[in-house]
């Protein structure tokens, strides 16, 4: 069966005012929602990444646990920092592994189709990263759209639910940010 979002909202809730036990009874509602996110991020992955999708889901918890001061306000934005902590994860990994040399070409993600080999996975999310980084100084709600939509596999709805905007904002969001990022990625590896 699976949970309500209006569950997990009031748990999320409940943590937040500082009832430990809500933890203990969130975890079980959003495991697997944290692990189809978890394997859609290791699916971009090279093969024998040393991380699996469960050890993803573990470290982002213990991050997403640590949180002080965080005001969840509903499923939707929790599942959005969680996207936001798996990026990070895999990030800090890919830089650590990281073996590029200065001046070689950088290859850059199409946000469309992500099939880029194995060899090129860990500098194209470094390169994402970067630009994604680099909008949000510019615009931060269309980084979090990007971030939301493409990390974290959240629909046009959730989305626009967890940033208290409009569905079509979200898609216009999308669409530029899209746009913006591909045109960066692209002068980079030409730059």
């Amino acid at each position: 069966m699976t949970p309500s979002p209006k569950s997990i909202t009031q748990l999320l809730i409940e943590w937040r005012e500082g009832d430990e036990e809500a933890l203990e009874r969130l975890m079980p509602l959003v495991h697997q929602e944290l692990r189809r996110m978890a394997h859609r991020y290791m699916r971009r992955e090279r093969p024998g990444h040393s991380f699996q999708s469960a050890d993803l889901v573990n470290e982002a918890f213990i991050r997403l646990v640590d949180q002080k001061g965080l005001r969840w306000q509903n499923r939707a934005h929790f599942y959005g920092v969680a996207a936001q902590a798996m990026r990070r994860i895999l990030v800090d990994h890919a830089r650590a592994r990281d073996t590029l040399k200065r001046g070689q070409r950088e290859n850059f993600v199409v946000l469309e189709d992500i099939s880029a080999t194995p060899q090129t996975q860990a500098a194209d999310l470094i390169a994402l990263d970067a630009a994604l980084t680099d909008l949000a100084v510019m615009d931060p709600r269309k980084a979090k759209v990007v971030e939301m939509r493409y990390f974290g596999g959240m629909s046009i709805e959730e989305t626009a639910e967890a940033l208290e905007v409009s569905a079509g904002t979200v898609m216009r969001d999308w669409g530029i940010a899209k746009v913006w990022l591909l045109r960066a990625l692209k002068a980079k590896s030409q730059g």
